[in-house]
């Protein structure tokens, strides 16, 4: 824990703030890795291993990806692809010292407060399938390019998402309790992308882009229990539905091709950069995405 000469260093952000945040970015990170580019004229399949993990203070959700594809050509200009992809990931945390902020319910209490957290010890699996049309494009002012247009369903899965917590200030201060986010959250996420493949010897490109959107927003829900008081709800019973944030994600695939294995290194480096804009409150993440193709 760090310490300054005034106390421990509390963050801004409230614990259901970035509790969502982590979920979110996680979300993003499988966006991110989805097998849309393979770069195989033939039908073949391929193996996608990546590795992620997102920190706020001691906050932190981290673990493996993996996802396995088909494609198959259906034209001379279309392909089409499907895959599955399982994420295993752990929720831990150190001692936080944030704001206890409750919005899915209404405890007796004086909120926000600055509180402790401890006692995280959860997991977070996300699961799911889709399918998606590749297609080949060249317009007069642009160069040739790949696109992609697919739908996924994906459940995210939050199990123990529960810290104990006790205020530290206010009318409230010393009050004890649990707070809980384990949910499942469910989507149909459309998505659609484009790529720009090019080949250098034995060197395979592909810098690309895509968008999905996680349909429907989902309310955030919740636990929270204290003396006298034992409280569950959800923000979108409050008219809030914040969970389920569209996603922008910027790519750039290597490929060596005698080997046929790729790496997304730039997906590396845009989800370094432009998550902790992106989601407030988690201060870096990183994604390495790995894989392989093979007939």
């Amino acid at each position: 824990m760090a310490l300054t000469a005034f106390g421990p260093v509390r963050a801004a952000e409230s614990i259901e703030f970035v509790a969502e945040h982590l979920a979110e970015i996680a979300m993003d990170d499988r966006y991110a890795s989805l097998p849309l580019w393979s770069g195989c004229d033939d039908t073949c399949f391929n193996l996608s291993v990546a590795y992620a993990q997102s920190h706020s203070d001691t906050l932190s959700i981290a673990g493996p990806m993996l996802s396995l594809g088909v494609s198959k050509p259906i034209g001379e200009a279309l392909k089409l692809s499907g895959f599955v992809f399982f994420d295993d990931l752990a929720l831990r945390s150190g001692v936080e010292h944030r704001p206890l902020e409750v919005t899915f319910s209404t405890p007796p209490l004086t909120l926000p407060a600055e509180s402790e957290f401890t006692g995280l010890d959860g997991s977070a699996r996300d699961s799911g399938l889709g399918i998606a049309l590749n297609g080949k494009t060249k317009w007069s002012w642009l160069p040739w390019f790949e696109w992609s247009a697919g739908v996924m369903w994906q459940q995210m899965r939050l199990h123990d998402y529960r810290f104990s917590y006790r205020i530290l200030e206010g009318p409230d201060v010393g009050t004890t309790g649990t707070l809980d986010y384990s949910t499942t959250y469910s989507h149909v996420s459309p998505f659609v992308g484009a790529a720009w493949p090019r080949t250098r010897g034995a060197w395979h490109y592909a810098p690309h882009f895509q968008a999905a959107w996680p349909l429907p927003r989902r309310g955030v829900a919740g636990h929270i229990t204290g003396p006298g008081f034992d409280l569950a709800g959800s923000t979108a019973d409050h008219g809030n539905t914040p969970f389920g944030d569209p996603s922008l994600t910027i790519g750039l695939n290597v490929t060596y091709e005698p080997w046929d294995l790729t790496v997304d290194v730039g997906t590396t480096i845009t989800q370094v950069l432009l998550e902790p804009l992106i989601h407030e409150g988690v201060s870096e993440n990183l994604m390495i995405s790995v894989f392989w193709n093979f007939d």
